[in-house]
This record gives C-alpha cells, structure tokens and sequence, in this order.
C-alpha cells in the first residue's frame, strides 16, 4: 500500500536512504540522514511510503527543482527501495502516486537526477517514460573517484 509518510516512519526513511549512501553512488551524499533529518523533510513536504503489513520497503517525494519562481511548476523527485524489495512494482507505484500529487500541484515537468553509473534507476525512468535531457560529466566526488549525472524529465 502507498501512503503519505508521518513522524513515525522516519526512521525507516533514513535507513533506506542511508543504505545508499553507504555502499552506492545512486546517491552522491555521503553524510548519513538521521531521523531528525526526515522529520524536518516531512514538515515541508508530503513523502511517500510503501507500507507492506507496516514494513517500509520504498519512498519516494518531490520538491522544488530550483528556487526562481519561473521554475514553479517544475520539480525534482527521489525514490529508494530497500535492495530486498526491487522489481517487484513497488518503485512503479511509488512513482504513480509522486507524479500524480505533483501533476495535482501544477507541476508541468518532473526531473531525475541520477548517477551515470545507476543503470537499474536509468532503465527504470525509461520505462515510466522519462528521457535523457542531458548528461553533466564529473560533477560530482564520491569514494574517490568522479562522477556523470545524468538528469531525465518527463512532462505531466
């Protein structure tokens, strides 16, 4: 079941997300999220869980691609599936319920940006029918070596 996440699921957030940040470059952030963290993202913006009997396997939010008003009905979203829980539809339905909250929202394109090295999450945008905008060569540093984002958009 997907369900807008409360206080009570930050933990569960965090240490999906947190996963990530250990042993990937799917995210490019290398200081942990505590539950602190999350619950002050719940307070600006609704996140997403799936809820299976009340074990989180996935989230997944949208907010703000950039600051200037023009940008206002663009977004940028995240999702995360615990590793035991993938190709099972969960990041599919996820994504469904972030994309129509945004669409409901006014938000005309959605972005994703993802490591150049995550072809699973590239191959998973593709086929909800996101595409290639552009690629940004070594723009980010992670367990050190450099690293290629690639941002995907699709329109609402």
């Amino acid at each position: 079941m997907i369900r807008t996440a409360t206080p009570a699921d930050a933990l569960a957030i965090a240490e999906i997300w947190n996963h990530y940040i250990r042993v990937s470059t799917n995210t490019f952030a290398s200081i942990e999220k505590t539950e602190a963290d999350i619950a002050m993202l719940l307070e600006s913006r609704p996140i997403f869980v799936a809820d299976q009997a009340g074990n989180i396997s996935g989230f997944a939010h949208w907010g703000p691609f950039r600051g200037a008003d023009g940008y206002r009905h663009t977004a940028e979203h995240t999702v995360y599936l615990r590793p035991d829980t993938a190709r099972r539809g969960t990041g599919r339905a996820l994504m469904a319920e972030v994309e129509a909250h945004a669409a409901a929202a006014g938000i005309h394109t959605i972005w994703a940006a993802i490591s150049a090295e995550n072809a699973a999450g590239i191959a998973f945008h593709e086929r909800l029918g996101y595409t290639d905008a552009v690629r940004l060569n070594e723009v980010g540093r992670k367990f050190d070596r450099w690293l290629d984002l690639v941002l995907m958009q699709k329109r609402l």
